[in-house]
């Protein structure tokens, strides 16, 4: 259990388990936060090891987060995001770098986690622009029919989709169809942004990719498939891939240049950005 909440334990939020390990809560013990708990943390000391550096995970997908947000606020203009399973809040939110770019930018994020909604309506709380929504991001009819959806989201306008670090914790055969649904519920002019475990299909690192993915989904979490490119490239359907396209999530516009190799982990995990005609 975190400082916090061992401390407090009545601070734990109302429908946590405890005894069972969060998607959230284990991405944040791997951002070094304070919101997890010993189940939590036990997921990563699992897959640690076989990949040591396994933390690494983590941070692309947050910087690639956090660039993303950057591009699309300041060179796309847009000004309303979609982002599903946002996770616990942490350091540069969606909402903090698209609101820096533009303070009128409007931000729906929609999470099932209990900790996540209610550290989420504590941090918002005096946001207008910024709204958290409940619901399962797996089931995108369901997401899309959210008042909080409709009412806060004009789709008439393009509108940017987040599905960073979440779609590897499906490990349904038809995620591609999943995100069809959603790329269609779009209005033309969007973007969709995805980040997701890789598998390099190299022999050095299929092997650590199949490693991890064992360790993950043999966890008390339950989950984490590295799939192919073509397998993650499918989910982008007919979208226009903004360039590099879909590339180590390091490799998508790097903010200087690199001084030290890329460590295994870090390639294994790709992201990228479409457009909607």
């Amino acid at each position: 259990m975190s400082q916090s909440f061992a401390a407090y334990p009545s601070a734990v939020p109302v429908g946590v388990d405890t005894s069972r390990a969060s998607i959230a809560r284990v991405y944040d013990a791997a951002l070094n936060g304070k919101d997890n708990f010993e189940i939590d943390r036990e997921v990563l000391a699992q897959v640690r090891t076989v990949a040591p550096q396994v933390a690494d995970l983590a941070w692309a997908n947050r910087d690639f987060l956090i660039r993303v947000c950057r591009f699309l606020a300041k060179e796309a203009k847009i000004d309303q995001y979609l982002d599903l399973g946002s996770g616990l809040p942490t350091a540069e939110n969606t909402h903090q770098v698209v609101q820096r770019v533009d303070p009128e930018s409007t931000v729906v994020y929609v999470d099932n986690d209990p900790m996540v909604l209610a550290h989420a309506r504590a941090l918002l709380a005096n946001n207008r622009r910024t709204i958290i929504a409940t619901a399962d991001i797996f089931q995108p009819f369901e997401v899309m029919k959210l008042p909080a959806v409709r009412e806060h989201l004009d789709f008439k306008r393009p509108i940017a989709l987040f599905q960073i670090g979440t779609l590897h914790h499906y490990l349904g055969d038809d995620a591609a169809a999943l995100m069809r649904t959603y790329i269609d519920a779009l209005p033309s002019g969007s973007y969709v942004a995805i980040a997701h475990f890789y598998d390099p299909q190299t022999p050095e690192l299929t092997e650590l990719a199949q490693h991890m993915e064992e360790k993950f989904i043999h966890s008390p979490m339950r989950s984490g498939r590295f799939r192919t490119r073509d397998e993650i490239q499918a989910m982008f359907g007919d979208l226009d891939m903004v360039d590099p396209g879909l590339v180590l999530c390091d490799d998508w516009w790097p903010d200087g240049p690199r001084l030290s190799p890329l460590s295994t982990v870090r390639q294994c995990i790709v992201g990228g950005v479409g457009r909607k005609r």
